[in-house]
């Protein structure tokens, strides 16, 4: 090992650098500092997702080139991969690709190499796909860079490398280097590694100030977490930066949860001419998912009206979305006094914590969880029955945030089961808000009498 960050697939060793003025120069651990709110999020569904999440949105496929004869696969072996990798997949536990793995990889695969952009969640298999098209490419034979895999923070860069870890430890000839903070290489320096992944500032420099590698050299570049990356500060102009660098030939592939208009622009801007995956729009879920409100005068009456669905209804878990931390903690300890068991997740927890906490309750430890929009996206647990807004979601400035209510209530109704949202209305504010939800997603939610005991039990047959 030189003295850097460096992995031989199948055994991870990571080698601090000496100290220097006394002091050691240790890699900070990933919960010494605070990172971005949409990059902590996408961490934590990163650390609590084992396993894929059971996805019932259907993916939208558009080629390039209608004509082309790439088709979807039902199994590993279709891709006639090498047998080395075919054995780390099986060893991660994916028997049969996912839905974006069976439609993104054997375009990742082909020859000649074919551009794409993805939408894809966490818990889809997205990271396992596209490590799995880098390790295909590389050539372990040649002692240089031949992919590059970029992400918004040093976490994520980490949580991808032990992606790599697993898939490849039966291909030990291919080696991983960390382009990221901390890791500071001598001058001069001439990567022998054939897969670097890291953050953009500091891909950049490697590849452009000090010339670590030669960019003209790399088959396949990485875009992961785009819509991160667009929110941070610097990436997204870094990312330009660096793709402009490699080669015409070069493979790109570009994912991101979301597909908003700026996602759109900047993928535009770094992938030419390329296939695109998307899954359909999630605003289908909502059929599923009975939707009601229930008129209080004070927080003491929302939490009043919460004690009585739980009399008069069986519920398997629950999910209580509140707008502040102060309000999510006053109400895990009003519900805890009751005799219920709760859990409370909030924003100035560890990304570490919060993963612990959601585990906890995935497994049925808790009944409840309490939380502000932390835990608002992406978080599957097939036993949430009821959903309850607290607060209704609004945008910095008090306007409705329909994405977030989206997403809230799409925590119940998953899998294909009903589920049923309840919606706290406390004044003429929040009564306005939820009727320009109604108008946004063009659904009716029925009021509701929590006072009614038989209203209760007929909402939850």
């Amino acid at each position: 090992f030189s003295e850097c960050i460096s992995l031989q697939i199948g055994n991870l060793q990571i080698k601090e650098r000496p100290e220097e003025n006394g002091k050691c120069n240790k890699i900070p651990k990933s919960n010494t500092y605070k990172c971005h709110d949409r990059a902590a999020q996408s961490l934590l569904n990163k650390l609590i997702r084992s396993n894929l999440v059971k996805n019932t949105n259907q993916v939208e496929v558009l080629q390039k080139d209608p004509n082309s004869p790439l088709y979807s696969v039902r199994t590993f072996e279709e891709l006639r991969l090498k047998p080395q990798l075919l054995q780390g997949v099986y060893s991660m536990g994916f028997n049969r690709p996912s839905k974006i793995q069976e439609t993104a990889l054997p375009m990742m695969l082909a020859e000649p190499p074919q551009n794409l952009i993805a939408q894809s969640q966490s818990g889809t298999g997205k990271t396992a796909a596209f490590v799995l098209a880098m390790l295909s490419h590389v050539d372990p034979s040649r002692k240089y860079p031949q992919c590059l895999c970029v992400s918004p923070t040093y976490e994520l860069a980490l949580q991808t490398g032990k992606v790599i870890e697993q898939m490849g430890q039966y291909y030990s000839e291919v080696k991983l280097v960390y382009a990221i903070r901390g890791n500071k290489l001598p001058r001069g320096t001439k990567l022998q590694e054939q897969i670097v992944i890291g953050t953009p500032g500091t891909m950049l420099d490697w590849c452009g100030k000090f010339k670590f590698f030669d960019p003209k050299k790399i088959l396949v570049f990485v875009l992961d977490e785009a819509d991160v990356m667009i929110d941070t500060q610097g990436h997204q102009d870094q990312s330009i930066r660096i793709q402009r660098m490699l080669p015409q030939s070069c493979q790109m592939l570009l994912f991101s949860a979301t597909f908003e208009e700026s996602v759109w622009n900047f993928a535009k801007r770094i992938v030419p001419d390329p296939n695109i995956i998307k899954l359909k729009r999630e605003e289908e879920t909502l059929d599923t998912i009975k939707q009601y409100y229930v008129l209080c005068n004070s927080r003491e009456e929302k939490f009043k009206a919460l004690c009585n669905i739980y009399g008069a209804i069986t519920i398997a878990q629950a999910m209580i979305f509140c707008h502040t931390r102060k309000t999510a903690g006053w109400l895990a300890g009003e519900l805890s006094r009751e005799g219920h068991q709760v859990a409370l997740l909030s924003g100035e927890m560890q990304v570490e914590q919060r993963a612990a906490v959601i585990e906890r309750f995935r497994e049925g430890k808790e009944k409840v969880l309490v939380t502000t929009n932390v835990c608002a996206r992406g978080i599957d647990v097939e036993q949430v029955s009821v959903v309850i807004n607290f607060d209704l979601p609004v945008d910095k400035d008090g306007n409705p945030d329909n994405e977030t209510y989206l997403h809230r209530i799409g925590r119940t109704g998953r899998f294909g089961k009903r589920g049923l949202a309840i919606n706290m209305v406390d004044s003429k504010m929040s009564m306005n808000i939820l009727n320009k939800i109604q108008e946004h997603f063009n659904k009716k939610i029925e009021r509701l009498d929590t006072d009614d005991l038989d209203e209760i039990e007929k909402i939850a047959s």
